[in-house]
């Protein structure tokens, strides 16, 4: 994770993606992928197997249900978070500008520094943005660095990669997908350790790192994001383990639903795709490692990596010939639906504060 930038930067950048140029980017990565895909690994004889029925409906909706409540269960921790600072309405309309940022920016940007310039926007007191951004760093690598030990448990390596029975068959995005683990567990111990341990030795570490000569231009952020620390945990560490529990939940939930939702993709279009359980606990871990990945892409919102990583993992749960249709049908409830839900709802949002800065001036 990087250092979260300055207010001014965020707003800049929130503004910046506005512009019709950036929405085009991801859009065009993505078509250009799904045309190529198209183009490489059609099969008409395996699209003509798909029973396009009430079955086919019932499930796609079903895909549709997790996805919205998702954002509720999201808009519920940012309720909780926030210290209900926030009404459960607004958490909903910040949600949907939260992964709109996330949309149009690489991961690496995006959704911290939109929710650093949206709190302020909101007047949310400082420790409080601190908290909830660092906070929800943590959390969210919690979710995979406990799901996916107790599913490698059960179920081996088959939850990395297709067809792998040790750790020998890795291959290179097995390989990436441990490397990419291995750094999400890193920070999130850091962080962890900064939150509830001992935020002042945290920020000490991050400022003598940067007595490097070659680290000396990150000097300013290190110590920004030390004190951001200080202040998050005094805020996260006065609360009930009832707070960090619910927190906790809400985060495991969102992204049970998340993954769920092309399980629901995959028994509506895949002839036979209900398997058993274990099979589904399978396709749910390996959703969770193609995540892992994807976290990490350079690209806006994971735009052509997500296309490209799907059907290398899912092959033995998607027939190659199909597998760019399910995959097109996740990405337009997962992804394009918040590009474009984000278009409408940014603008509202953006205007209604210059209103009530005018209202205010005047």
């Amino acid at each position: 994770m990087s250092p979260p930038p300055r207010i001014e930067d965020a707003g800049h950048e929130v503004m910046h993606s506005l512009r019709f140029t950036r929405l085009l980017i991801p859009i065009l990565i993505g078509i250009g992928v799904v045309g190529y895909l198209l183009w490489d690994q059609f099969d008409p004889v395996e699209f003509a197997k798909i029973q396009w029925r009430l079955h086919t409906l019932i499930w796609i909706l079903v895909a549709f249900l997790l996805v919205v409540i998702r954002h509720i269960v999201y808009a519920l921790r940012l309720y909780i978070l926030s210290d209900k600072f926030f009404s459960f309405r607004k958490c909903i309309e910040l949600i949907f500008i939260w992964e709109f940022s996330s949309a149009v920016t690489p991961t690496s940007f995006g959704g911290t520094a939109v929710a650093l310039f949206l709190f302020a926007k909101e007047k949310l007191p400082l420790a409080r943005t601190a908290s909830i951004i660092i906070y929800t760093v943590v959390l969210d690598t919690a979710v995979f660095l406990l799901f996916l030990p107790v599913l490698f448990l059960f179920f081996g390596t088959s939850i990395i990669r297709p067809h792998m029975d040790h750790f020998f068959d890795l291959d290179g995005w097995g390989v990436t997908f441990i490397v990419s683990l291995l750094i999400m567990f890193g920070y999130a111990a850091f962080f962890y350790y900064g939150l509830f341990r001992n935020p002042a030795q945290f920020r000490r570490i991050l400022v003598i790192g940067t007595y490097n000569r070659f680290l000396r231009r990150f000097r300013a952020q290190a110590v920004k994001l030390g004190n951001d620390i200080i202040l998050a945990s005094r805020d996260l560490t006065r609360h009930t383990n009832r707070f960090h529990f619910l927190a906790f939940v809400y985060t495991a939930l969102a992204w049970i639903c998340r993954f769920l939702v092309v399980n629901a993709l995959i028994i509506a279009i895949v002839p036979g795709g209900y398997g058993n359980i274990g099979e589904q606990l399978v396709l749910f871990g390996r959703l969770m490692a193609m995540y892992v990945i994807m976290a990490f892409s350079p690209t806006p919102g994971g735009a052509g990596l997500a296309e490209i990583v799907f059907d290398g993992f899912l092959s033995d749960f998607v027939p190659t010939g199909i597998s760019l249709v399910i995959a097109f049908i996740w990405r337009l409830l997962t992804y394009y639906l918040y590009l474009f839900a984000g278009a409408i709802v940014v603008p509202a949002w953006l205007q209604g504060h210059v209103k009530l800065r005018k209202k205010k001036e005047k």
